[in-house]
């Protein structure tokens, strides 16, 4: 999974881009150039799992995110073309919502939802110059040869062009698969969806949920492709300097029930409609992202081509049942570990083994 963090100038992307990546803060002075970092997804079952087998390694899901620079109202074409952003599963867009002398807003004032709707109109906007140079060498390439397939993408186009000239993003539109096909090359941003991060202060923390709903970010988020996290990068970076436990008696002196980069990776797998199945042994435990609806054939193929082309079974039990049963012996004597062919539908939490013969 691949996503591109975006926002405001002092939103605070940069710095959560460090603490979910780990990444050394930018130089200072020069110009500002895009980052690439990978994540470690936490997920307990991959801990408990290797409290079982000890393993010799045990490996987590990751995710990749691209940092690059702010931007500012009419700035929002340059994201378009911007080679890091290529290949993007989805964009974090993180949102102002604290206050500070010390930073100032370059708009003079915080308003969470004003800046949210002005990144969604630059990304429309951006989308429409893209469309509207696309139909250009179409309708070129008419006239010279009138081939079919330019004649069906001319229509295609056209019915962006019309969504985003009404400010809708290309999100909103139903696109059958031959249209998802024809749009593969072109990484249309408004068509992502967004995970909208609110980068709270310290005493908003406290009052989450009421404070996304008073600022409007609740309700403007509450369409299709947009997924909303609360989160505060400052108190995140706090914590980061201190001990597991420490950190623990800040998080529960907020009233935090987990990590807010937690939160972040959780509701990003959520917003894409990604799960884990595990797999574990003596040699590693692992986690392994595929999309919901998955079949077993094809999860197999996230580890290896050779084990998905030549699927045999798959061994499979539910991560609590294995953990309430002690082994993978127990659970064959409790029959919670089953065999599945190649069209079973991979749950998140499966515990897999594939049978396999190349």
């Amino acid at each position: 999974m691949k996503v591109g963090i975006v926002g405001l100038a002092s939103a605070g992307k940069s710095t959560l881009f460090q603490l979910l990546t780990g990444a050394p803060a930018a130089a200072p002075g020069g110009r500002p150039e895009p980052r690439v970092g990978i994540a470690r997804v936490p997920d307990e079952r991959v801990d408990a799992l290797a409290g079982l087998f000890n393993p010799k390694k045990k490996t987590f899901a990751t995710v990749e995110y691209v940092d690059v620079p702010g931007v500012a109202k009419g700035e929002g074409g340059a994201l378009v073309d911007l080679p890091a952003l290529r290949g993007i599963d989805a964009l974090l867009h993180v949102v102002r919502a604290f206050e500070s002398e010390l930073v100032p807003h370059p708009d003079g004032s915080v308003d969470p939802l004003r800046d949210a709707r002005m990144l969604e109109l630059e990304l429309i906007l951006a989308d429409l110059g893209a469309v509207e140079r696309r139909l250009e060498k179409l309708e070129a390439n008419i006239k010279k040869a009138n081939r079919a397939e330019d004649v069906a993408e001319r229509a295609l186009f056209i019915k962006m062009k019309e969504a985003l000239e009404a400010e809708r993003p290309l999100r909103s539109l139903e696109f059958g698969d031959d249209e998802r096909r024809k749009l593969r090359n072109y990484g249309f941003l408004s068509e992502k969806p967004v995970l909208l991060v609110a980068n709270l202060g310290e005493e908003q923390v406290k009052d989450a949920a009421g404070t996304l709903e008073r600022s409007g970010l609740a309700t403007f988020a509450a369409t299709p492709g947009f997924a909303l996290c609360p989160v505060s990068a400052p108190i995140e970076a706090e914590m980061a300097q201190l001990s597991a436990e420490d950190a623990q008696a800040f998080r529960d002196d907020l009233g935090l029930h987990e990590p807010g980069l937690d939160r972040v990776a959780r509701t990003s797998y959520g917003l894409l409609g990604l799960i884990s199945f595990l797999t574990a042994g003596e040699d590693e435990c692992r986690a392994w992202t595929i999309r919901q609806g998955t079949k077993a054939v094809q999860a197999a193929g996230a580890i290896h081509s050779d084990i998905e082309r030549g699927f045999i079974r798959a061994e499979v039990v539910a991560f609590a049942d294995l953990m309430a049963a002690g082994s993978m012996a127990a659970c064959r004597e409790r029959a919670t570990l089953r065999l599945e062919g190649k069209e079973y539908l991979v749950r998140d939490g499966d515990v897999i083994n594939f049978r396999f013969n190349v």
